[in-house]
């Protein structure tokens, strides 16, 4: 519950000197209308890019140890953990009232809970560059989807953005050399398009709603939200989950939980706030460009030329989509959430 102290500033308002400078634009704002430099912004948008894009070799690594539902349970709940603990330290903890239950239950459940239980099924099957490039077109699959639900305008730059983006992903699937008898091969590139276009619909969803508390307070409840339903599937589909804990596999979930989840969602909402939603959606484009080359250098996955092909078409493609979408990005949400 929020408490409302005559002395409500986060930890970061108590710093002085030439660390707040280079942080805050201006001293004399107020803790909601104060801004980041331009320097800390790009920082921390670099880190999102960073942070999020090894995450791609690194998840593939986990999947290895850990069953994909029980992945999912262990990134909400370090997501959440780590926001909680946020928005306690800076007073910003609320329970949401009725008319914003939906769209939580909607991102916990859809975006979040299925989007990762898709992705960490397709990595047993898909490599993790490939991957992350497939997931990427999430924008892509929101043009139609918003034109069918919301009567949007399909311009003649959507319609390019769709077409580069779709062929992209053809070529990124080489239908042409698939060994059509191997098991998974056409089932967990469809898993990854699944999750990207249940990304994208959830993202329509949410379009115009007009949310009663701030986005730093709704997120602890979607990962909440999120981990309840996958706790429940692991052990219907799964069972008890059986590890064999390691060193490198703990520093592994405490990535997947604390960076890429809680601290990555916690940066998005921050560069949102102090940033164009566009030209924070083009920066993040590079995500998956970070996690071709590191599962390229991390596990040795070879960067084809069908691979580099598909992802220039595919980050031109979701490039012109962004630029056509000025106006119904959404600016309150993450929209990197893998």
């Amino acid at each position: 519950m929020r408490h409302h102290n005559a002395d409500s500033r986060g930890p970061l308002e108590y710093m002085t000197g030439p660390i707040k400078d280079m942080i805050w634009e201006d001293d004399d704002l107020s803790d909601s209308g104060r801004r980041l430099t331009r320097p800390a912004i790009y920082l921390l948008l670099a880190t999102v890019v960073v942070v999020l894009g090894l995450n791609w070799p690194i998840m593939a690594t986990a999947i290895e140890s850990i069953t994909p539902i029980w992945m999912g349970v262990f990134r909400v709940a370090g997501g959440a953990a780590v926001v909680i603990t946020i928005g306690a330290l800076q007073g910003k903890m609320s329970v949401p009232p009725r008319r914003d239950l939906p769209m939580i239950i909607s991102l916990a459940v859809f975006r979040l809970g299925a989007v990762f239980v898709l992705v960490f099924t397709a990595l047993q099957m898909v490599p993790p560059g490939r991957s992350s490039v497939v997931v990427w077109t999430t924008s892509l699959w929101t043009v139609p989807i918003a034109a069918v639900f919301l009567g949007e305008r399909m311009s003649g730059r959507r319609w390019v953005g769709l077409a580069l983006g779709v062929t992209g992903v053809v070529v990124l699937f080489e239908p042409w050399s698939f060994d059509w008898q191997e098991p998974g091969v056409a089932l967990g590139h469809a898993l990854l398009i699944l999750a990207a276009i249940t990304n994208a619909a959830t993202a329509v969803h949410i379009r115009g709603h007009r949310w009663t508390i701030t986005p730093l307070e709704a997120i602890p409840w979607q990962l909440l939200g999120a981990a309840i339903p996958l706790v429940i599937l692991g052990f219907i589909f799964e069972g008890p989950p059986v590890i064999d804990w390691t060193p490198q596999l703990v520093w592994v979930v405490l990535y997947q939980g604390m960076l890429a989840t809680g601290i990555a969602f916690w940066a998005q909402i921050v560069i949102l706030r102090n940033f164009s939603a566009v030209s924070t959606n083009l920066t993040l484009m590079a995500v998956p460009v970070v996690g071709v080359a590191s599962s390229a250098v991390l596990l040795g996955e070879d960067v084809t030329t069908a691979l580099a092909i598909g992802l220039i078409l595919v980050i031109v493609g979701v490039a012109l989509n962004l630029l056509s979408d000025k106006e119904a990005v959404d600016d309150s949400q993450p929209s990197e959430v893998v």
